[in-house]
Protein backbone atom coordinates (compact mmCIF):
# COMPACT_ATOMS: atom_id res chain seq x y z
CA UNK A 1 0.00 0.00 0.00
CA UNK A 2 1.53 3.42 -1.01
CA UNK A 3 1.91 6.57 0.88
CA UNK A 4 -1.49 8.33 -0.54
CA UNK A 5 -3.65 4.84 0.41
CA UNK A 6 -2.24 4.75 4.10
CA UNK A 7 -3.65 7.98 4.93
CA UNK A 8 -6.66 8.52 2.90
CA UNK A 9 -8.77 5.64 2.13
CA UNK A 10 -11.71 7.02 4.31
CA UNK A 11 -11.25 10.69 2.24
CA UNK A 12 -13.36 10.79 -0.60
CA UNK A 13 -11.91 13.31 -4.15
CA UNK A 14 -13.50 15.08 -6.18
CA UNK A 15 -13.23 14.50 -10.20
CA UNK A 16 -13.75 17.20 -12.64
CA UNK A 17 -13.98 16.60 -16.35
CA UNK A 18 -12.13 17.04 -18.73
CA UNK A 19 -11.67 21.21 -19.70
CA UNK A 20 -11.60 23.17 -23.26
CA UNK A 21 -8.55 23.94 -24.77
CA UNK A 22 -7.07 27.26 -23.34
CA UNK A 23 -5.61 28.79 -26.27
CA UNK A 24 -4.94 32.40 -26.00
CA UNK A 25 -5.76 32.47 -22.36
CA UNK A 26 -4.25 32.88 -19.08
CA UNK A 27 -3.64 29.59 -17.13
CA UNK A 28 -4.37 31.68 -13.66
CA UNK A 29 -6.04 34.87 -12.91
CA UNK A 30 -6.48 34.60 -9.09
CA UNK A 31 -2.95 35.17 -7.26
CA UNK A 32 -3.11 31.68 -5.84
CA UNK A 33 -3.86 30.05 -9.02
CA UNK A 34 -0.25 32.48 -10.39
CA UNK A 35 1.45 31.27 -7.00
CA UNK A 36 0.26 27.56 -7.71
CA UNK A 37 2.24 28.08 -11.12
CA UNK A 38 5.30 29.92 -9.72
CA UNK A 39 5.74 26.61 -7.65
CA UNK A 40 6.33 24.63 -10.52
CA UNK A 41 7.94 26.93 -12.43
CA UNK A 42 10.76 27.26 -9.52
CA UNK A 43 11.12 23.88 -8.44
CA UNK A 44 11.20 22.29 -12.19
CA UNK A 45 14.62 21.73 -13.36
CA UNK A 46 14.02 21.94 -16.89
CA UNK A 47 12.34 24.86 -18.39
CA UNK A 48 11.64 22.82 -21.32
CA UNK A 49 9.70 20.84 -19.89
CA UNK A 50 7.68 23.40 -18.04
CA UNK A 51 6.76 25.38 -22.01
CA UNK A 52 6.05 21.75 -23.09
CA UNK A 53 3.48 21.50 -20.11
CA UNK A 54 1.94 24.55 -20.98
CA UNK A 55 1.54 23.68 -24.59
CA UNK A 56 -0.27 20.33 -23.76
CA UNK A 57 -2.46 22.18 -21.40
CA UNK A 58 -3.22 24.78 -23.75
CA UNK A 59 -4.25 22.29 -26.91
CA UNK A 60 -6.30 20.44 -24.50
CA UNK A 61 -4.29 16.99 -23.94
CA UNK A 62 -5.05 16.70 -19.88
CA UNK A 63 -7.72 14.67 -19.48
CA UNK A 64 -10.21 14.37 -16.22
CA UNK A 65 -8.92 15.20 -12.40
CA UNK A 66 -8.96 13.44 -9.79
CA UNK A 67 -8.06 15.72 -6.79
CA UNK A 68 -7.55 13.87 -3.24
CA UNK A 69 -5.81 14.73 -0.10
CA UNK A 70 -2.26 15.33 -0.81
CA UNK A 71 -2.50 14.11 -4.96
CA UNK A 72 -4.11 15.18 -7.59
CA UNK A 73 -4.17 12.74 -10.66
CA UNK A 74 -4.95 12.82 -14.74
CA UNK A 75 -4.37 10.99 -18.19
CA UNK A 76 -2.84 13.22 -20.38
CA UNK A 77 -2.56 13.26 -23.97
CA UNK A 78 0.39 14.07 -26.36
CA UNK A 79 -0.32 15.19 -29.93
CA UNK A 80 0.60 11.76 -31.26
CA UNK A 81 -2.35 10.10 -28.97
CA UNK A 82 0.55 8.43 -26.64
CA UNK A 83 -0.90 8.90 -23.39
CA UNK A 84 0.57 8.61 -19.75
CA UNK A 85 -0.76 8.75 -16.35
CA UNK A 86 0.33 11.74 -14.51
CA UNK A 87 0.17 12.60 -10.51
CA UNK A 88 1.37 15.52 -8.79
CA UNK A 89 1.59 15.16 -4.97
CA UNK A 90 1.48 17.93 -2.64
CA UNK A 91 2.42 17.53 1.39
CA UNK A 92 -0.71 17.46 3.67
CA UNK A 93 -0.68 19.52 7.25
CA UNK A 94 -0.47 17.66 9.82
CA UNK A 95 -3.74 18.11 12.70
CA UNK A 96 -1.56 20.58 14.93
CA UNK A 97 -0.83 22.02 11.73
CA UNK A 98 -4.54 22.66 10.93
CA UNK A 99 -5.67 23.67 14.71
CA UNK A 100 -3.00 26.54 14.09
CA UNK A 101 -4.43 26.74 11.09
CA UNK A 102 -8.30 27.51 12.28
CA UNK A 103 -6.95 30.10 14.94
CA UNK A 104 -5.07 31.91 12.32
CA UNK A 105 -8.44 32.30 10.90
CA UNK A 106 -10.89 32.99 13.57
CA UNK A 107 -8.45 35.67 14.60
CA UNK A 108 -10.30 38.32 12.34
CA UNK A 109 -13.94 38.17 11.38
CA UNK A 110 -12.29 39.19 8.00
CA UNK A 111 -11.15 36.30 7.60
CA UNK A 112 -13.72 34.30 8.39
CA UNK A 113 -16.05 35.93 5.77
CA UNK A 114 -13.76 35.63 3.16
CA UNK A 115 -13.34 31.80 3.40
CA UNK A 116 -17.36 31.68 3.71
CA UNK A 117 -17.54 33.19 0.62
CA UNK A 118 -15.18 31.11 -1.10
CA UNK A 119 -12.21 33.40 -1.42
CA UNK A 120 -8.26 33.15 0.11
CA UNK A 121 -7.57 36.57 1.72
CA UNK A 122 -4.29 37.40 0.81
CA UNK A 123 -3.49 38.14 4.29
CA UNK A 124 -4.81 35.46 6.05
CA UNK A 125 -2.01 33.46 3.63
CA UNK A 126 0.63 36.00 5.23
CA UNK A 127 -0.56 35.89 8.79
CA UNK A 128 -0.69 31.85 8.37
CA UNK A 129 2.62 31.97 7.02
CA UNK A 130 4.13 33.66 9.99
CA UNK A 131 2.84 30.76 12.27
CA UNK A 132 4.89 28.28 10.08
CA UNK A 133 1.78 27.13 8.96
CA UNK A 134 2.19 26.88 4.79
CA UNK A 135 -0.80 26.82 2.93
CA UNK A 136 0.32 27.19 -0.82
CA UNK A 137 3.31 25.12 -2.60
CA UNK A 138 6.22 26.33 -1.49
CA UNK A 139 9.54 24.98 -3.84
CA UNK A 140 10.19 21.93 -4.10
CA UNK A 141 6.50 20.78 -2.36
CA UNK A 142 4.67 20.27 -6.58
CA UNK A 143 6.72 16.39 -6.35
CA UNK A 144 5.66 15.01 -9.94
CA UNK A 145 4.99 11.01 -10.70
CA UNK A 146 4.36 9.77 -14.71
CA UNK A 147 4.66 6.36 -15.51
CA UNK A 148 6.81 8.51 -18.70
CA UNK A 149 9.81 7.29 -16.52
CA UNK A 150 11.53 10.84 -16.12
CA UNK A 151 12.19 11.01 -12.66
CA UNK A 152 11.82 15.35 -12.32
CA UNK A 153 8.65 17.20 -13.71
CA UNK A 154 8.08 16.08 -17.33
CA UNK A 155 5.44 17.64 -20.13
CA UNK A 156 3.06 15.75 -18.72
CA UNK A 157 2.83 16.41 -14.87
CA UNK A 158 3.61 20.20 -16.28
CA UNK A 159 0.63 20.36 -18.17
CA UNK A 160 -1.64 18.76 -14.98
CA UNK A 161 -0.63 21.25 -13.00
CA UNK A 162 -1.13 24.27 -15.08
CA UNK A 163 -4.69 23.35 -15.47
CA UNK A 164 -4.87 22.28 -11.68
CA UNK A 165 -4.21 25.90 -11.54
CA UNK A 166 -7.37 26.69 -13.54
CA UNK A 167 -9.49 24.63 -11.16
CA UNK A 168 -7.79 26.42 -8.45
CA UNK A 169 -8.83 29.60 -9.73
CA UNK A 170 -12.41 28.34 -9.84
CA UNK A 171 -12.30 27.00 -6.52
CA UNK A 172 -9.33 27.72 -3.90
CA UNK A 173 -11.01 25.27 -1.28
CA UNK A 174 -9.32 22.72 -3.60
CA UNK A 175 -6.19 23.32 -2.25
CA UNK A 176 -7.28 22.83 0.98
CA UNK A 177 -8.71 19.73 -0.01
CA UNK A 178 -4.93 18.61 -1.40
CA UNK A 179 -3.22 20.01 1.96
CA UNK A 180 -5.86 17.22 3.84
CA UNK A 181 -9.28 18.90 4.38
CA UNK A 182 -12.56 18.48 2.39
CA UNK A 183 -14.45 21.93 2.34
CA UNK A 184 -17.84 20.84 4.44
CA UNK A 185 -15.49 19.62 6.96
CA UNK A 186 -13.08 22.67 7.22
CA UNK A 187 -16.14 24.91 6.73
CA UNK A 188 -16.98 22.96 10.04
CA UNK A 189 -14.60 23.64 12.17
CA UNK A 190 -13.50 26.98 11.37
CA UNK A 191 -17.72 27.60 12.74
CA UNK A 192 -16.82 25.68 15.73
CA UNK A 193 -13.72 27.07 16.35
CA UNK A 194 -15.58 30.74 15.82
CA UNK A 195 -17.86 30.29 18.43
CA UNK A 196 -15.83 28.37 20.93
CA UNK A 197 -13.35 31.12 20.55
CA UNK A 198 -14.94 33.25 23.58
CA UNK A 199 -12.81 35.35 25.99
CA UNK A 200 -11.07 33.85 28.77
CA UNK A 201 -13.26 33.13 31.73
CA UNK A 202 -12.79 35.08 34.70
CA UNK A 203 -10.63 32.07 36.35
CA UNK A 204 -8.30 31.78 33.35
CA UNK A 205 -8.02 35.70 33.22
CA UNK A 206 -6.56 35.23 37.27
CA UNK A 207 -3.82 32.57 36.24
CA UNK A 208 -2.89 34.65 33.14
CA UNK A 209 -2.08 37.64 35.93
CA UNK A 210 0.81 35.26 37.07
CA UNK A 211 3.05 36.69 40.50
CA UNK A 212 3.93 40.14 40.85
CA UNK A 213 7.56 40.58 39.99
CA UNK A 214 8.54 43.26 42.87
CA UNK A 215 6.78 40.09 45.53
CA UNK A 216 8.79 37.14 43.47
CA UNK A 217 11.93 39.42 44.00
CA UNK A 218 11.15 39.78 47.83
CA UNK A 219 10.48 36.52 48.51
CA UNK A 220 13.59 35.08 47.13
CA UNK A 221 14.13 31.80 47.16
CA UNK A 222 11.43 30.27 49.25
CA UNK A 223 9.35 30.63 46.03
CA UNK A 224 9.72 27.71 43.19
CA UNK A 225 11.90 28.91 40.27
CA UNK A 226 10.31 30.45 37.86
CA UNK A 227 8.78 28.65 34.98
CA UNK A 228 10.31 28.37 31.06
CA UNK A 229 9.37 31.03 28.60
CA UNK A 230 6.60 30.84 26.98
CA UNK A 231 6.56 29.33 23.43
CA UNK A 232 5.78 31.22 20.25
CA UNK A 233 1.72 32.12 20.73
CA UNK A 234 -0.23 30.90 17.63
CA UNK A 235 -1.40 34.37 16.15
CA UNK A 236 0.18 37.85 16.23
CA UNK A 237 -0.87 39.77 19.23
CA UNK A 238 -3.51 42.74 19.47
CA UNK A 239 -2.34 46.48 20.03
CA UNK A 240 -4.44 48.36 22.15
CA UNK A 241 -7.37 50.38 20.69
CA UNK A 242 -6.00 53.62 20.45
CA UNK A 243 -8.89 55.17 19.06
CA UNK A 244 -10.86 56.31 22.53
CA UNK A 245 -10.29 57.65 26.33
CA UNK A 246 -7.62 60.75 26.44
CA UNK A 247 -7.49 62.94 23.39
CA UNK A 248 -4.51 62.64 21.28
CA UNK A 249 -1.71 63.80 21.69
CA UNK A 250 -1.54 67.04 18.94
CA UNK A 251 -0.38 65.73 15.41
CA UNK A 252 -1.11 62.40 16.45
CA UNK A 253 -3.61 60.48 14.16
CA UNK A 254 -5.10 57.95 16.86
CA UNK A 255 -6.37 55.90 13.70
CA UNK A 256 -2.95 55.85 12.05
CA UNK A 257 -0.83 54.76 15.06
CA UNK A 258 -3.55 52.09 15.64
CA UNK A 259 -3.20 50.05 11.89
CA UNK A 260 0.93 51.23 11.96
CA UNK A 261 0.97 49.03 15.52
CA UNK A 262 -1.66 46.24 14.25
CA UNK A 263 1.08 45.66 10.81
CA UNK A 264 4.20 46.05 13.12
CA UNK A 265 3.22 43.58 15.23
CA UNK A 266 2.15 41.35 12.67
CA UNK A 267 5.45 41.39 11.21
CA UNK A 268 7.82 41.44 14.34
CA UNK A 269 5.97 38.64 14.77
CA UNK A 270 7.08 36.87 11.45
CA UNK A 271 10.70 37.91 12.28
CA UNK A 272 10.99 36.27 15.65
CA UNK A 273 8.88 33.19 14.39
CA UNK A 274 11.79 33.26 11.28
CA UNK A 275 14.26 33.36 13.70
CA UNK A 276 12.84 30.81 16.17
CA UNK A 277 12.51 28.45 13.48
CA UNK A 278 16.26 28.71 12.23
CA UNK A 279 15.07 30.29 8.51
CA UNK A 280 17.76 31.71 6.79
CA UNK A 281 16.21 34.49 4.67
CA UNK A 282 17.03 37.76 2.08
CA UNK A 283 17.55 39.85 4.85
CA UNK A 284 16.66 42.74 2.31
CA UNK A 285 14.79 45.78 4.66
CA UNK A 286 11.96 47.56 2.35
CA UNK A 287 12.77 51.14 1.74
CA UNK A 288 10.52 53.96 3.49
CA UNK A 289 8.31 54.45 -0.25
CA UNK A 290 7.89 50.48 -0.23
CA UNK A 291 6.86 50.00 3.34
CA UNK A 292 4.25 52.96 2.75
CA UNK A 293 2.66 50.62 -0.17
CA UNK A 294 2.62 47.70 2.12
CA UNK A 295 0.74 49.52 4.68
CA UNK A 296 -1.22 51.07 2.53
CA UNK A 297 -2.48 47.64 1.00
CA UNK A 298 -4.73 47.75 4.49
CA UNK A 299 -5.23 51.22 5.65
CA UNK A 300 -8.25 52.27 6.69
CA UNK A 301 -9.88 55.37 4.41
CA UNK A 302 -9.61 58.56 4.67
CA UNK A 303 -6.45 60.61 6.51
CA UNK A 304 -4.22 57.33 7.05
CA UNK A 305 -4.32 56.65 2.86
CA UNK A 306 -4.05 60.39 2.50
CA UNK A 307 -0.71 60.74 4.46
CA UNK A 308 0.58 57.55 3.11
CA UNK A 309 0.15 58.93 -0.58
CA UNK A 310 2.55 61.62 0.44
CA UNK A 311 4.78 60.25 2.44
CA UNK A 312 5.53 57.84 -0.36
CA UNK A 313 5.00 60.90 -2.79
CA UNK A 314 3.23 59.26 -5.08
CA UNK A 315 -0.10 60.92 -4.82
CA UNK A 316 -3.38 59.24 -3.66
CA UNK A 317 -3.51 57.89 -7.85
CA UNK A 318 -0.11 56.65 -7.79
CA UNK A 319 -0.43 54.86 -4.04
CA UNK A 320 -3.02 52.94 -5.62
CA UNK A 321 -1.24 51.79 -8.39
CA UNK A 322 1.30 50.75 -6.12
CA UNK A 323 -0.82 48.96 -3.66
CA UNK A 324 -2.10 46.80 -6.96
CA UNK A 325 1.20 46.22 -8.51
CA UNK A 326 2.05 45.27 -4.10
CA UNK A 327 -0.72 42.81 -4.21
CA UNK A 328 0.76 41.75 -7.65
CA UNK A 329 4.38 40.79 -6.75
CA UNK A 330 5.65 42.66 -3.39
CA UNK A 331 8.26 44.90 -3.60
CA UNK A 332 9.73 42.91 -6.95
CA UNK A 333 6.74 43.97 -8.66
CA UNK A 334 7.33 47.62 -7.50
CA UNK A 335 10.66 47.91 -9.18
CA UNK A 336 9.04 46.93 -12.37
CA UNK A 337 6.69 49.47 -11.92
CA UNK A 338 8.91 52.18 -11.01
CA UNK A 339 11.77 51.36 -12.58
CA UNK A 340 12.96 51.15 -16.42
CA UNK A 341 16.13 49.14 -17.84
CA UNK A 342 17.97 48.66 -20.95
CA UNK A 343 17.00 44.21 -22.29
CA UNK A 344 20.54 43.61 -23.93
CA UNK A 345 22.29 41.04 -25.40
CA UNK A 346 22.16 36.93 -23.70
CA UNK A 347 18.59 38.94 -22.18
CA UNK A 348 16.75 40.08 -25.64
CA UNK A 349 18.03 37.10 -26.89
CA UNK A 350 16.01 34.99 -24.18
CA UNK A 351 13.03 37.36 -24.60
CA UNK A 352 12.83 37.25 -28.37
CA UNK A 353 13.30 33.44 -28.68
CA UNK A 354 10.15 33.25 -25.25
CA UNK A 355 8.38 35.49 -28.02
CA UNK A 356 8.89 33.57 -30.70
CA UNK A 357 7.49 30.19 -28.98
CA UNK A 358 4.44 32.18 -27.60
CA UNK A 359 2.44 32.68 -30.35
CA UNK A 360 2.13 30.98 -34.18
CA UNK A 361 4.16 32.88 -36.98
CA UNK A 362 0.85 34.70 -37.44
CA UNK A 363 -0.37 35.54 -34.34
CA UNK A 364 2.54 36.97 -32.47
CA UNK A 365 1.38 41.14 -31.89
CA UNK A 366 3.17 43.73 -33.12
CA UNK A 367 5.09 45.13 -30.46
CA UNK A 368 6.75 48.24 -29.73
CA UNK A 369 9.71 48.10 -27.50
CA UNK A 370 11.54 50.70 -25.29
CA UNK A 371 14.21 49.25 -22.71
CA UNK A 372 12.08 46.63 -20.79
CA UNK A 373 8.57 47.09 -22.14
CA UNK A 374 6.66 45.78 -24.99
CA UNK A 375 4.23 47.54 -26.07
CA UNK A 376 0.65 47.12 -28.32
CA UNK A 377 -0.08 49.74 -30.41
CA UNK A 378 -3.70 50.38 -30.34
CA UNK A 379 -4.81 48.08 -27.44
CA UNK A 380 -3.71 49.72 -24.73
CA UNK A 381 -1.52 46.67 -23.40
CA UNK A 382 2.49 45.90 -22.10
CA UNK A 383 4.08 43.42 -21.04
CA UNK A 384 7.40 44.40 -18.76
CA UNK A 385 10.65 41.97 -18.37
CA UNK A 386 11.12 41.63 -14.86
CA UNK A 387 15.14 40.90 -14.01
CA UNK A 388 14.36 37.45 -13.78
CA UNK A 389 12.83 36.39 -16.97
CA UNK A 390 9.23 36.79 -16.61
CA UNK A 391 6.57 38.76 -17.97
CA UNK A 392 4.28 41.46 -15.88
CA UNK A 393 1.06 42.72 -17.89
CA UNK A 394 0.03 46.02 -17.81
CA UNK A 395 -2.78 48.18 -19.26
CA UNK A 396 -3.53 51.85 -19.78
CA UNK A 397 -5.10 53.66 -16.93
CA UNK A 398 -6.33 56.63 -18.43
CA UNK A 399 -2.63 58.08 -19.10
CA UNK A 400 -0.94 55.81 -16.63
CA UNK A 401 0.32 52.20 -17.43
CA UNK A 402 -1.42 50.05 -14.63
CA UNK A 403 -0.37 46.43 -13.30
CA UNK A 404 -3.13 44.00 -14.55
CA UNK A 405 -1.57 41.31 -12.79
CA UNK A 406 1.34 38.63 -11.57
CA UNK A 407 4.58 37.85 -13.70
CA UNK A 408 4.09 34.64 -15.73
CA UNK A 409 7.36 32.62 -18.28
CA UNK A 410 4.75 32.49 -20.75
CA UNK A 411 4.60 36.13 -22.56
CA UNK A 412 1.34 35.05 -24.32
CA UNK A 413 -0.41 34.20 -21.04
CA UNK A 414 0.86 37.38 -18.92
CA UNK A 415 -0.89 39.50 -22.24
CA UNK A 416 -3.96 37.64 -21.96
CA UNK A 417 -4.69 38.90 -18.14
CA UNK A 418 -3.61 42.44 -19.50
CA UNK A 419 -6.35 42.12 -22.29
CA UNK A 420 -8.83 40.84 -19.99
CA UNK A 421 -8.30 43.65 -17.66
CA UNK A 422 -8.82 46.26 -19.97
CA UNK A 423 -12.06 44.87 -20.26
CA UNK A 424 -12.06 43.91 -24.26
CA UNK A 425 -12.82 40.39 -22.97
CA UNK A 426 -14.64 40.81 -19.62
CA UNK A 427 -15.07 43.15 -16.90
CA UNK A 428 -12.42 43.11 -14.79
CA UNK A 429 -13.05 42.33 -11.16
CA UNK A 430 -10.49 43.62 -8.01
CA UNK A 431 -9.71 40.48 -6.57
CA UNK A 432 -8.87 42.10 -2.89
CA UNK A 433 -10.76 43.68 -0.17
CA UNK A 434 -8.35 45.31 0.75
CA UNK A 435 -7.74 47.82 -2.29
CA UNK A 436 -11.11 48.94 -1.88
CA UNK A 437 -10.53 50.69 1.48
CA UNK A 438 -8.55 53.68 -0.75
CA UNK A 439 -11.74 54.61 -2.20
CA UNK A 440 -11.51 53.47 -5.75
CA UNK A 441 -13.16 51.06 -7.55
CA UNK A 442 -11.31 51.34 -10.83
CA UNK A 443 -8.44 49.79 -11.69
Amino acid sequence: MNRYDEKHTRVAGRTFATQPPARGQAFARTWWGRSWLRALEDGALDNAAVAAGRRLARAGGVGAMTVRPGRVTAVVREPGGAAHRADVLLPELSEEEWARFLDVAVEQAGHMAALLDRELPPHLIEDATVSGIELLPRLGDLEPECDCGTWDHCGHTAALCHQVARLLDEDPFLLLLLRGREREVFLAELQGRGSASASLSETDARAAEGVDAAESWAAGDILPPLPELPGLPAVPGTPPCLGTGAAAAPGIDPVALGHLADRTAVEAYRLLAEALRGDVRDGTALTAAQDAVRLACTAPAGSVTDRLAEGSGRGREGLLTAVRAWHAGGAAALAVLDDAWPVRDAALARARVALEAAWEADEQPAFDRNGNRWTVPGEGVQLRLGPDGRWWPYRDGGGRWIPAGGPDRDPAAALAVARLDTGTEATPRVEHAEVKSLGSKEF
